[in-house]
């Protein structure tokens, strides 16, 4: 890399146009219109330069330092450019909560749920059970004993709940991740580990014997809309979003 410090303050105030070596990386490009600090590295191979800022509004000790910095990452087998593009990125948001992630992410994903996710199923988990407790943590922060605190008290006794409120969550934080910021991806199992296996028992709700069917669609005589979806779903045996989301042009004849 060479050695270090080799310019001056005086040399870089009265520098020719040209390019003045610092050392361990560090120029100085000097044009006749200004000064640049460039700081060169290699990479996996590949050569980059990163600007570092103008020789007026960056001093040489402050060149110096930056630079430095940005070689540690170098160090680090990471790409100084791209860390500071996405620290900016990171700066550049005004909320980077979980409930605001949450919502960013519901956008998302409302083109792929039942009616734009219009019935609130899908944020509903989070909204009763995780947001009260991490809707304004930093996503950034969020770990895996966050996400045991908030669901503990569901995990056994409304276990189907849970479970929905965690696959939530994991993807909040791959949706945190694609927005480049600073998240644990393995929170969620880490958090299940801690939880432990649930306990909890389905209790499905038991089905009409169909020797009774005929006598409760006979009792179904009142003309409500209510009364009338009942029978068109014995009748037809489709699920109910179908029965209660259909329209009058879906229907043939009487």
């Amino acid at each position: 890399m060479g050695a270090l410090h080799r310019l001056k303050a005086k040399q870089v105030e009265h520098a020719e146009p040209g390019m003045h070596c610092d050392g361990g990386g560090l120029w100085l490009r000097q044009r006749n219109d200004g000064g640049q600090w460039i700081l060169r590295f290699s990479l996996y191979g590949n050569r980059h330069e990163m600007g570092l800022g103008s020789k007026t509004s960056v001093s040489l000790s402050e060149a110096r330092s930056e630079a430095d910095k940005w070689r540690g990452m170098v160090r680090q087998n990471k790409n100084p450019i791209k860390e500071r593009d996405k620290l900016s990125r990171e700066a550049e948001r005004s909320d980077t909560t979980f409930g605001a992630i949450a919502l960013e992410a519901f956008e998302a994903k409302k083109a792929v749920l039942t009616g734009d996710g219009a019935a609130g199923r899908w944020l509903s988990p989070l909204q009763h059970h995780v947001f009260p407790k991490l809707g304004k943590v930093p996503v950034q922060d969020l770990d895996q004993h966050d996400i045991k605190t908030a669901l503990t008290p569901i995990w056994h006794k409304k276990a189907e709940t849970a479970r929905k409120a965690m696959n939530r969550i994991g993807i909040v934080l791959k949706h945190a991740a694609a927005l480049d910021l600073d998240v644990d991806l393995q929170a969620t199992d880490k958090a299940k580990a801690l939880l432990g296996k649930q306990r909890h028992t389905v209790k499905h709700i038991p089905a009409m014997p169909w020797q009774e069917v005929p006598d409760f669609y006979a009792s179904l005589d009142e003309g409500s809309v209510t009364h009338l979806a009942l029978r068109f779903l014995i009748l037809t045996t489709v699920r109910t979003f179908a029965i209660r989301h259909c329209r009058i042009d879906q229907i043939n004849g009487a």
